[in-house]
């Protein structure tokens, strides 16, 4: 009975808390461009039934660039981006080296938080922060946290060895390009989640203007592409379960001009 009356004494200071001290909602919204690089350093391996050993070593550097529409509510910040890719590659399976280019289009959603705010719902119960850290007049800045879903809108690839010729990835034309039952991937298979984190700047250019610049590094997770690489090579050289380790990943730049409406 004790812990019963507790809990609800605190939910009841919890709710106080929340009613009383609610973070200001500024709202505004703007757009930018965007600049980034992103790695991937991956290392497939498995055993044959046989008893052989697979290796296959996946390195892909991306320089990528695009523009973005941003609508902020003072918890978190929404953003609309399109991003465009160009990529080099190097993939070796067991000696078997292949090398080449490849360019990219994706459609992003991205959701940011700001950690502060949220715990300023709670302010009689932290001291952990407010909507934004003031560095002067002009300048605050805020920690970042959030997801981003990306929807692959174009995939091509032009191999070292391939005379020049760009294949689109969807068409199956080239052997990676198929799943475990020899089928070409759809484009949805390049489809991605990535957690965000970093840091935001707003610098206050006139009272309701001002320029913000963000620097996040994000973290893909596996796509089904290379999720189905696995059951494709446990397939072609009848192995057990691979594994696949390794990291995609790397920094984005964001700057833009936004317009605070209150």
């Amino acid at each position: 009975m004790k812990n019963i009356l507790s809990f609800i004494a605190l939910a009841v200071i919890l709710a106080a808390g929340i009613h009383a001290a609610p973070p200001p909602l500024s709202l505004s919204a703007g757009g930018g461009g965007l600049l980034g690089y992103t790695f991937t350093r991956y290392t497939l391996e498995a055993d044959t039934l046989s008893g052989s050993h697979i290796k296959s070593i996946q390195n892909m550097d991306r320089f990528n660039y695009g523009g973005f529409l941003f609508f902020d509510a003072a918890y978190g910040e929404f953003a609309l981006l399109i991003r465009g890719g160009q990529n080099t590659y190097e993939e070796t399976l067991n000696g078997i080296d292949d090398q080449g280019t490849g360019t990219e289009v994706i459609l992003g959603f991205s959701l940011l938080l700001r950690p502060q705010t949220v715990f300023q719902l709670i302010k009689p119960l932290s001291h952990l922060g407010k909507p934004a850290f003031r560095l002067n007049d002009k300048i605050s800045w805020s920690p970042l946290a959030g997801v981003e879903y990306q929807i692959a809108l174009l995939e091509k690839r032009k191999p070292k060895e391939g005379g020049g010729k760009v294949y689109d990835r969807t068409g199956g034309q080239l052997a990676a390009d198929k799943d475990k039952n020899d089928n070409p991937y759809p484009l949805s298979a390049w489809n991605s989640w990535t957690i965000d984190i970093g840091a935001g700047f707003d610098y206050q250019l006139k009272d309701r203007l001002f320029l913000r610049n963000e620097l996040l590094f994000s973290f893909r997770l596996q796509t089904d592409y290379e999720t189905g690489a696995l059951e494709m090579t446990k397939k072609q050289f009848n192995t057990g379960t691979p594994t696949l380790m390794g990291l995609t990943g790397g920094p984005t730049l964001r700057t833009s001009i936004g317009y605070r409406f209150k």
